[in-house]
């Protein structure tokens, strides 16, 4: 499939290759967004730019947050230790990057959201880090991931869905072409993501077909839950007038089998287009290796070795239910779309520099 015009090619491509600088001439101000998901935490900074902006620093570490929370309702305390170090190493790089506070978007997803003691783990790392998480709900986490993925949208599309697949929950939305914008016609969270599927349908010794059909038909269960109900939009899906865009690690690894790449490369990954047949044949390569061959693979190491046929299993179910034959494959979503929402609202004129409507001279200053 030809890739769509003006999608980012490489990672600064988000936004112009030289230097960002304001009005005045200085460099423009650094921004940082944090997301601490069930499975990764996650951090970008970077700067303004004409068309987005340019990262400066990311970092990424899988913590397993959510582990067992399927079980007990409750973080455990090895997984939160682990969550804390790695924000611990985020706030080391905010403040060395000189990020100001009221530039940084910090978010908590599902595992905070469902925890009995999510909100006591927030206090903790705000007392112990300075970092303030704010817990968002699904309805928000959805948004963002959507504003982060936009300009992955093939432009000749009439209608998109975005699934950013996270450990905990999957968030679905649905958009439809109104002239030259996009408009959210549904949205829905699962409740189902990598780490709650994995637990629940742990690997066998000799994992079969079976063992993967449960999974794919359990999040088909909970894509039937969520009551979406759309037949022309499910129509355009079936003509092929329609497709998807996939964000999260598990979608990104299976892209890198598909593209048997000896390791990670971003700039390979995201904005590639795979055939609903692609991604079939590249699940049923993970189920041959095994865990211990999928552990070896480059693009998937140890920590996602069982992990990744649970992201395969959720996609397979999302093409189930709503056939497309092309998927956009994201390396990008929620801290995107966190940077982008910052950047916007600054860029906004204070609100006693505006105009009263209605009257011909300037509001006075608030």
């Amino acid at each position: 499939m030809p890739e769509t015009h003006g999608a980012p090619r490489r990672r600064d491509e988000r936004s112009q290759p030289s230097r960002s600088r304001d009005a005045s001439g200085r460099d423009a101000p650094l921004y940082g967004a944090l997301d601490l998901g069930t499975n990764n935490c996650r951090l970008l900074i970077a700067r303004p730019s004409r068309e987005g902006f340019r990262v400066v620093d990311s970092f990424s570490r899988i913590v397993r947050l959510g582990e067992g929370l399927s079980r007990t309702g409750l973080l455990d305390p090895r997984a939160m230790d682990r969550a804390y170090d790695a924000l611990a190493l985020c706030a080391e790089r905010i403040v060395r990057k000189g990020v100001d506070s009221a530039r940084l978007s910090a978010v908590a997803t599902q595992a905070c959201r469902a925890a009995e003691n999510g909100a006591d783990f927030i206090d903790r790392v705000r007392k112990g880090t300075g970092l303030r998480l704010r817990i968002i709900d699904p309805a928000e986490e959805a948004r963002l991931a959507v504003e982060g993925c936009l300009n992955l949208i093939d432009p000749k599309a009439e209608a998109v869905l975005v699934i950013d697949v996270g450990g905990g929950s999957t968030e679905m939305s649905w958009l439809k072409r109104s002239g030259t914008d996009w408009t959210t016609t549904a949205w829905m969270s699962a409740p189902v993501g990598v780490v709650t599927l994995a637990e629940r349908h742990p690997e066998p010794p000799n994992s079969g077909e079976a063992w993967y059909e449960a999974m794919v038909a359990d999040m088909g269960a909970a894509i039937a839950a969520g009551g979406i109900v759309d037949e022309p939009m499910l129509e355009l899906f079936r003509q092929n007038r329609a497709h998807l865009v996939g964000t999260s690690g598990a979608i990104t690894s299976l892209a890198g089998i598909h593209l048997n790449l000896p390791r990670y490369n971003r700039d390979r990954v995201d904005g590639l287009w795979m055939t609903r047949a692609d991604c079939e044949a590249a699940a049923d390569r993970l189920k041959a290796l095994g865990p211990d061959g999928r552990a070896r693979e480059a693009c998937i190491g140890p920590d996602r070795a069982d992990l990744v046929l649970a992201g395969a299993a959720i996609l397979e179910a999302v093409q189930r239910a709503w056939p497309s034959e092309r998927v956009r494959v994201a390396d990008r979503g929620l801290r995107e779309g966190l940077l982008l929402q910052r950047m916007r609202e600054d860029k906004k004129p204070p609100r006693g520099r505006r105009r009263r409507r209605g009257r011909g001279r300037p509001a006075s200053a608030a």
